[in-house]
C-alpha cells in the first residue's frame, strides 16, 4: 500500500508551472528594489552624524582641540551651512536619478533587461560603498562625496523601469492593484532595512552604513543575473491577459481611442510580429491618456515622499531631541505606515475601478494630517507613533499606486494595440518626471529649515494639494462614468 504525499509535497504540486515562476520574480524583483532602496537610506541616518551637538559628546582623553563646539563634526559638514551641504549631497543624488530617468527607460526597452538590471545593482553597490570608504579613507572633500552621489543617481535608475517591466510582463490587469500594492513596500522595507543597518554603525563608524548595504546590493545583482525570467515566453509558460473586456476602464478610458482600436481590431491581428515588438518613441508614450496627469501628480506626491525620507530622522532629532539612531529607528514607523498605505490604495482602487478617486482622496487626507503631526506629533511616544504611520500612509499610499499598478496600466493600455515594448518607456516618464519633484523637495526642506519647520510642512501641504488638483479631470471622469452605470 503506497503513503500518501507529505503534507508539504502536496502543497507544493497544487500550484502550477505558471505559478511558481510569477512567485519567483516577484520575490526575486522585490529582493533587487529591496536592495536599490536599503542602499539610498543611509545618507539621512548618517546626517545627524556629520553634524553633531560635541557640547554634549564626552570627548576623548587623547584629543587635544580647543574647539568644544564642532570637535566631533566631520568636516566639511562641521561649518555653519551644514544643512545646505545636505541639501547638495541630496540633489547630487536626485537631480541625477531625475535626469537619467528619462533616458532609462528608453534603454530598457532596448537591452536584455537581466544584463541591464544586474550591472546597474552592481554598479550602486560600488558607488555606495566609495561613499563610505570616504570615512575610512579620511576625504573630507565634499565635491568627493557630491560627485559619488551623483553617479550613484544614474546609475540606480535602471532599477524602477527594469522591475515594473518584469512584474508587468508576469501579471495581468485583474488584482494588479493589490498585488503590486503588496509587491511595492519593497521600497518601504528598503528603507526599513537601511535605516536599521545603518543605525547600527552610525555611532561607531559610519562608513560601514554605506558599505554594508553596498555589498548587500552587490549580493542582490549577482542573484537577478543568474535567475531573473524577464518574460513568460522565455520559458515556455502563458502571458497573462492585460485587458478583460467585462472590465470598465473610466480613468483610462479614451472615446477616440476605443473608436480607433474597435476598427481596427480585425487589422491588429494579421500585424506581423515585427510591429508588435517595436519600442515605442518618447512622444508616443506621452500620448497615451492619462500619462501626463499621473506624471505630474507624482512630481508633487514624490516631493513630499521624499523630503521625509531625507530628512524626517533629522526632523525628529531637532525637535524631539533623539540621538542619531533613535531617530533613525523612530523614522522606520513612517515607512511601516507606508507599506499599509500601498496595499490599501491597490485593494481600494481594483475593488472601485479608480486609480484616480483613490489617490485624490488620500492626497486629500494627508494634508490635514501632515498639519497635525507639525503641532501635536512630538507630544507623547504614542502621539508620535501613531501619527507617523497614518502619515506614512496617506503620503505613500497613492506614491505607490502611481508608480505600480498606474504605470503598469498605462504601460499596457489597450491604445498601444499589443504593443509589448511601451512599459518600461511609460514607467520611466511617470518615474522620471516625478523624480524631478523628489529632486526639489530636500532642496527646498533645506533651503526652508533655517526659517523654521512650521514652513518646510507648509510647503509640504501646499504639494499635496498641487499633486491632488492635476488628477481632477481623470477623477471627474472616473465619477462621471460611475454615475452612469448606476
Amino acid at each position: 500500500m503506497r503513503s500518501p504525499l507529505a503534507p508539504g509535497v502536496r502543497f507544493c504540486s497544487s500550484f502550477s508551472r505558471d505559478s511558481w515562476y510569477r512567485s519567483f520574480t516577484l520575490f526575486l524583483t522585490f529582493l533587487s528594489y529591496t536592495a536599490y532602496h536599503l542602499s539610498r537610506k543611509p545618507i539621512s541616518i548618517v546626517k545627524n552624524e556629520l553634524h553633531r551637538n560635541c557640547s554634549m559628546v564626552i570627548r576623548p582623553a587623547d584629543l587635544n582641540t580647543t574647539d568644544n563646539e564642532t570637535w566631533c563634526d566631520w568636516a566639511p559638514f562641521d561649518q555653519d551651512n551644514y544643512q545646505t551641504l545636505y541639501g547638495m549631497l541630496d540633489n547630487s543624488f536626485l537631480v541625477a536619478y531625475a535626469i537619467g530617468m528619462f533616458f532609462s527607460g528608453i534603454f530598457g526597452e532596448r537591452l536584455p533587461l537581466r544584463y541591464y538590471l544586474s550591472c546597474g545593482m552592481l554598479l550602486s553597490g560600488l558607488f555606495t560603498s566609495l561613499f563610505g570608504l570616504g570615512y575610512y579613507w579620511n576625504i573630507h572633500s565634499i565635491w568627493y562625496y557630491a560627485v559619488i552621489q551623483a553617479m550613484n543617481g544614474l546609475v540606480q535608475t535602471t532599477g524602477w523601469p527594469s522591475v515594473v517591466t518584469c512584474v508587468g510582463n508576469w501579471f495581468g490587469k485583474g488584482k494588479r492593484g493589490f498585488i503590486m500594492g503588496v509587491w511595492n513596500s519593497h521600497t518601504s522595507v528598503g528603507n526599513i532595512l537601511g535605516s536599521l543597518i545603518a543605525g547600527a554603525f552610525v555611532s561607531t563608524a559610519w562608513g560601514l552604513s554605506f558599505i554594508v548595504p553596498g555589498l548587500i546590493i552587490t549580493f542582490t545583482g549577482v542573484l537577478c543575473f543568474f535567475f531573473l525570467v524577464e518574460k513568460p515566453e522565455d520559458v515556455n509558460c502563458v502571458p497573462p491577459q492585460h485587458h478583460e473586456g467585462t472590465e470598465r476602464e473610466p480613468l483610462l478610458h479614451s472615446t477616440t481611442i476605443t473608436e480607433v482600436t474597435s476598427s481596427t481590431s480585425s487589422h491588429a491581428t494579421e500585424r506581423s510580429e515585427e510591429e508588435h515588438t517595436q519600442a515605442i518613441s518618447f512622444c508616443g508614450a506621452l500620448s497615451i491618456p492619462g500619462v501626463v496627469e499621473f506624471s505630474l501628480c507624482l512630481l508633487f506626491a514624490k516631493l513630499v515622499s521624499y523630503t521625509f525620507l531625507y530628512w524626517l530622522p533629522l526632523y525628529i532629532s531637532n525637535v524631539a531631541h533623539f540621538d542619531a539612531k533613535a531617530a533613525g529607528d523612530m523614522s522606520t514607523l513612517f515607512d511601516v505606515g507606508g507599506i499599509l498605505g500601498g496595499i490599501a490604495a491597490g485593494v481600494v482602487s481594483d475593488y472601485s475601478g479608480g486609480r484616480a478617486t483613490t489617490c485624490c482622496a488620500m492626497l486629500l487626507l494627508a494634508a490635514p494630517m501632515l498639519f497635525l503631526y507639525n503641532y501635536v506629533g512630538q507630544t507623547s511616544i504614542a502621539t508620535t507613533v501613531v501619527m507617523l504611520l497614518v502619515c506614512g500612509g496617506l503620503v505613500n499610499g497613492p506614491y505607490a499606486l502611481i508608480t505600480t499598478a498606474v504605470s503598469a496600466d498605462l504601460g499596457t493600455h489597450e491604445s498601444l494595440q499589443g504593443n509589448s515594448r511601451a512599459l518600461s518607456t511609460v514607467t520611466a516618464i511617470i518615474d522620471g518626471t516625478g523624480s524631478i519633484g523628489a529632486a526639489i523637495g530636500p532642496l527646498l526642506a533645506g533651503l526652508i529649515s533655517p526659517t523654521g519647520w512650521n514652513n518646510v510642512f507648509y510647503m509640504l501641504i501646499s504639494a499635496d494639494v498641487l499633486a491632488c488638483l492635476f488628477l481632477s479631470r481623470l477623477m471627474y471622469k472616473e465619477v462621471r462614468g460611475w454615475c452612469s452605470r448606476t
